[in-house]
C-alpha cells in the first residue's frame, strides 16, 4: 500500500474560481458532470476562451492518460482515464493525478476502483450539503501496487474479464429499456381502444347490449348533479331558509371536452374530462418554523416525491389536528388518485394511487372520482399513466414550467363502457405481472453482475488474478529507487544553486 502522493508526479485539481461559460470556444470546460465511469462524456461540454483557457491550463494542465478523479459532490469518487489529445480547461471539482515510473496509468485508474481503496478513500470524504475530497487527503490515500511487471499483465486480464462483464450489463440494461417502453406502449394501447379491439369485436358478433360511454359519462353526470343538488338543500334546511326560485342554475358546471381538437374514439367510447368523473383538490404545506404543526402529528402529509412510486402506502412526514384545522387541509380517502403539478427532474406528471387516507401538499392535484366512476378507477389510472409526457408538455410557467387544477381539470380522457375497462384492467393486469417479474430478474442480474465486479477487482489487488513472479522487482523497491533519484536530484539542484548565489 503506497501513498498517492509518492507515486503520482502530479496531483492537482482544476480553477477555483468559476470562469464564464461559452455555448462554443476554443477550449472545452470539463466538470463533474462530465466525468462518467467509462470515460469523458462531452454531451453537454461548454467552453472558456483562450485567455480563460491559459490561465486555468497553467495551474492544471491536463495531459492524455492523467487519471480525472471527481473529488466533490453527488458524485465523489467516479473515475476516469482522460483519451483526449487536445487541451481543455478543468473546474475544481475534480482532481488530476498522473502517474510516476512506479506505477502505470491504467493499473492507477483500476487500483483507485478497488473496493477496500475505494472504501477507505470515500471514508476520508468530509462534507454534508457538499461533500469533498481534499487534495491532502488525496494526496494522503494509498492503492495496492504490484511489480511493475505484473501491472500489465493485471490490467490486460481486468479488460479482458470486465470487458465480458460490461457486455452482458449492456444487455440488461437494453432489456430494462424495452420492458419499460413495452410496459408504455401496453398503456397507449390499452386508451386508445387497440388492445381490446378483438374484445369489441366479439361482443359486436354476439350483439350483446352495454352500456356505452356516453351513457356512462350521462349517468356520472347526472348523480354528480343530484348529489350537489341534495346537499345544497340540505344547506337551505340548515339555515332555516327557503330555496331561493333560480338556486339549481347556479350549479357549477364542469369543464367539457372539446371533441373539435380530439381524435376518433372507437365504437361505444367517449371523451371525458378529469373534470366530469370526479371532485378535484390540493393541499397546503404547514408553516414549518410553526412546531405546532407537525411535532407529534399523527396525520400522514404526502408530498409529490411520494408520487415517484405508483402506490402511495405511507408518508414521511405527519401533521397535527391543528395544522389540519388552521390550514384548511383535507383528508383525502384511500383509492384518490394523485398527480405531481410540480416537482424536481421528472416528478411533474407523475400518477400514484394513494391507498392510505391522507392529507397533500399544494404540489399535488388529489383526484376523488365520483361514485359512479369509482369502477374506472384502475383504468382512469392507466389514462394518467400514459398521459405522464402529454402532462408534462402543457405545463406552463418559465424556468420552472409547472401544472395546476385547471389544468388537470381540462384533461380530456377516452371513455370505454365499463365492461371494455374490466377488459382493459384485466389484460393489463396479466401482462403487466409478466413484466415486472422480468424486470426483477433483469435488477438481480445486475445486481450480481455489480458484485462480480467487485470480486473481480477484489482479486486483482489482492495478488489473486495473475500469477505472480518471484523475480520480480518489488514495487517498494522500485519506489525506494524513484525517492533515491529524486533526493539526489533535488540535492545536485540546491549544490549548484548555492555555488551561484556565493559566485554572485
Amino acid at each position: 500500500m503506497i501513498r498517492l502522493g509518492d507515486l503520482c508526479e502530479k496531483i492537482t485539481d482544476g480553477t477555483h474560481h468559476s470562469p464564464v461559460n461559452l455555448e462554443a470556444g476554443p477550449f472545452k470546460y470539463i466538470t463533474a458532470k462530465n466525468i462518467k465511469p467509462w470515460g469523458l462524456d462531452l454531451r453537454n461540454v461548454t467552453y472558456v476562451d483562450e485567455a480563460t483557457h491559459r490561465e486555468i491550463f497553467a495551474r492544471c494542465d491536463v495531459r492524455k492518460n492523467d487519471i480525472l478523479y471527481v473529488k466533490d459532490g453527488a458524485t465523489t469518487g467516479v473515475i476516469a482515464i482522460n483519451t483526449l489529445e487536445e487541451e481543455f480547461s478543468l473546474l475544481s471539482s475534480v482532481g488530476v493525478l498522473r502517474a510516476g515510473p512506479a506505477i502505470k496509468p491504467k493499473y492507477l485508474l483500476y487500483a483507485l476502483q478497488d473496493p477496500k481503496t475505494k472504501t477507505a478513500m470515500m471514508d476520508n470524504v468530509a462534507g454534508v450539503a457538499i461533500t469533498r475530497l481534499t487534495l491532502k487527503k488525496l494526496n494522503d490515500s494509498e492503492v495496492p501496487v504490484a511489480p511493475l511487471a505484473i501491472q500489465d499483465r493485471i490490467v490486460d486480464k481486468l479488460e479482458e474479464l470486465l470487458s465480458e462483464l460490461d457486455a452482458g450489463v449492456a444487455e440488461l440494461k437494453a432489456a430494462q429499456k424495452k420492458l419499460t417502453q413495452y410496459r408504455q406502449s401496453l398503456l397507449k394501447a390499452a386508451v386508445e381502444g387497440a388492445l381490446t379491439a378483438d374484445w369489441r369485436a366479439e361482443r359486436a358478433k354476439r350483439g350483446e347490449p352495454i352500456e356505452t360511454g356516453a351513457q356512462l359519462l350521462e349517468r356520472i353526470l347526472r348523480e354528480r348533479r343530484a348529489r350537489w343538488e341534495a346537499r345544497q338543500l340540505a344547506k337551505f334546511a340548515e339555515q332555516g331558509k327557503a330555496p331561493p326560485k333560480d338556486w339549481r342554475e347556479k350549479y357549477p358546471e364542469p369543464l367539457r371536452a372539446d371533441e373539435s381538437q380530439l381524435a376518433e374514439l372507437p365504437d361505444g367510447w367517449a371523451w371525458a374530462t378529469i373534470d366530469q368523473i370526479s371532485q378535484m383538490g390540493t393541499g397546503v404545506t404547514p408553516l414549518r418554523s410553526n412546531a405546532a404543526f407537525f411535532d407529534g402529528g399523527t396525520f400522514p402529509w404526502v408530498t409529490s416525491g411520494a408520487l415517484n412510486s405508483e402506490t402511495v402506502t405511507l408518508a414521511t412526514e405527519h401533521v397535527t389536528e391543528l395544522a389540519l384545522k388552521e390550514c384548511r387541509l383535507e383528508i383525502y380517502p384511500a383509492g384518490s388518485l394523485l398527480v405531481a403539478m410540480y416537482g424536481e427532474g421528472k416528478t411533474r406528471g407523475k400518477c400514484s394511487e394513494l391507498l392510505i387516507p391522507a392529507t397533500i401538499n399544494q404540489a399535488i392535484a388529489a383526484i376523488v372520482l365520483e361514485p359512479e366512476a369509482q369502477a374506472s378507477k384502475s383504468y382512469v389510472k392507466a389514462f394518467l399513466l400514459d398521459s405522464y409526457e402529454r402532462m408534462r408538455a402543457q405545463a406552463s410557467g418559465g424556468v420552472q414550467p409547472n401544472l395546476n387544477l385547471q389544468i388537470v381539470k381540462s384533461i380530456a380522457l377516452p371513455l370505454p363502457p365499463n365492461d371494455e375497462q374490466t377488459e382493459i384492467t384485466k389484460l393489463l393486469a396479466g401482462q403487466f405481472d409478466q413484466i415486472s417479474q422480468q424486470q426483477i430478474a433483469v435488477d438481480l442480474g445486475l445486481k450480481q453482475a455489480a458484485a462480480q465486479r467487485k470480486n473481480i477487482l477484489k482479486a486483482a489487488f489482492s495478488g489473486q488474478l495473475v500469477q505472480q513472479d518471484p523475480n520480480d522487482e518489488p514495487a517498494t523497491a522500485l519506489l525506494e529507487r524513484i525517492r533515491a533519484d529524486r533526493t539526489s536530484s533535488t540535492t545536485a539542484i540546491g549544490a549548484r544553486g548555492r555555488k551561484t548565489k556565493a559566485a554572485a
